[in-house]
Parts: C-alpha cells; sequence; structure tokens
C-alpha cells in the first residue's frame, strides 16, 4: 500500500516538477545562443544541464507517484533568447540555480511543517545536488568575469567546458518494497 502524499505537498512537487521542465528549456535556450557564438563548448556544458533538470524533474515525477499522488502538467513558459555575452549567460545560470535552491528549500520547508519524512529524505539528494550545481556554475562564471573580453582565455574556457561528461545520475529512489 502507498503512503498518500498530502494534496500540499503534492502541489507544491507539481509545481517544481514544471520548474525543473522550465530550467530544461532555460539551459536549452542558453545552449542555442551559444552554439549561434561557435562556443561549442559552453553550448555542450548546458545541453547536459538540460539532461540533468529533466532527470530532476523525474525525480520528483517518481516520488509524487509512488507516494500514491498524481502528477499534473502545466504550460512551460518561452525562456530568454538573448544574452549580451557569456558571461551574462552564466551569471544569468547561476541565478537561476539560485532560485531553484530556494524553492527546493521551500518545499523541504513545508514537509517538515507537515512532518513528512519520506519527502524530507528525498529532498536531501536534492539540497547536495544545488550545492554543487551552484558551485560549478558559480566558478564558470568568475572565471569568465577574470578574462573579460580576453577572447584566447574565453575560447579556452570553451575547449574546456566541452569536456563535461554526460548525465548519469542514479534512478529515482523507490519508497516501495
Amino acid at each position: 500500500m502507498k503512503m498518500q502524499i498530502a494534496e500540499e505537498l503534492q502541489d507544491a512537487i507539481n509545481e517544481q516538477i514544471n520548474f525543473e521542465l522550465y530550467s530544461a528549456y532555460v539551459y536549452l535556450s542558453m545552449a542555442s545562443w551559444l552554439e549561434s557564438r561557435n562556443l561549442s563548448g559552453m553550448a555542450h556544458w548546458m545541453e547536459v544541464q538540460v539532461q540533468e533538470e529533466y532527470a530532476h524533474a523525474m525525480r520528483f515525477y517518481r516520488h509524487v507517484i509512488e507516494r500514491g499522488g498524481r502528477v499534473t502538467l502545466r504550460e512551460i513558459k518561452t525562456p530568454k533568447t538573448e544574452w549580451a555575452s557569456p558571461l551574462e549567460v552564466f551569471e544569468d545560470a547561476l541565478n537561476h540555480e539560485r532560485e531553484v535552491t530556494r524553492r527546493i528549500y521551500a518545499i523541504g520547508d513545508l514537509a517538515a511543517r507537515l512532518g513528512d519524512k519520506a519527502t524530507q529524505s528525498m529532498l536531501s539528494w536534492f539540497y547536495d545536488e544545488q550545492v554543487e550545481e551552484e558551485a560549478q556554475t558559480m566558478e564558470i562564471r568568475d572565471l569568465l568575469k577574470m578574462v573579460g573580453d580576453n577572447l584566447a582565455a574565453v575560447l579556452q574556457i570553451d575547449v574546456r567546458l566541452a569536456s563535461r561528461p554526460p548525465v548519469s545520475s542514479p534512478p529515482a529512489e523507490s519508497t516501495e518494497p
């Protein structure tokens, strides 16, 4: 028998699923912009972000389903499509990750208030993931700030980011035996 998830928490996680899918759109838009500037390494880094955001959405999806809840999908808003520079792209990416973190912490606060230990346990993976997401994005942003308009240095960063491995996140943990 599945342990039923509270409707309020189900709704919050449904919003997060939508936001994670929106995040994938944001990063795909960034990848497209970077490709249009022949920065294929940075675009590749963003494409891996797309995969990660989709995997995050699916972790939340599995949690709701396994808890006897219902996932309801909504329209995904259109992301920004233009940036002034690669630095602006990564500044936006960092700000976006900080918003993701804020939203996940809010779900954690709600789960704690409702005494939903299963959701609290599931979210611990996300807490660690968001620390990593913000740190990686901040490092790239800071490197781009440091090199400024030095094209050779920007291209070196681009080459470095091309080596990011694809997503190999573990499957969502099951609450079922």
